[in-house]
């Protein structure tokens, strides 16, 4: 696992805290806020219009390429 899937997977882990699902916009600011790196931000800024669960957050985020 390379270590900017590992920075998203702590990422999400935190983001969806007592929370079910998010939504991509949820997600963007959030990692705006998080002050991830510019590689992060942009592979979640990619992530589709829609509503994720954290799994399929994760999943969509290993699948897209920086």
């Amino acid at each position: 696992m390379t270590d900017d899937i590992r920075e998203l997977d702590s990422f999400l882990d935190a983001a969806y805290d007592a929370q079910e699902r998010l939504t991509s916009g949820d997600l963007q600011r959030r990692a705006i806020a998080a002050e991830l790196p510019a590689a992060a931000l942009t592979r979640i800024d990619a992530l589709p219009e829609g509503e994720y669960a954290q799994d399929e957050a994760a999943e969509a985020l290993r699948t897209l390429h920086p």
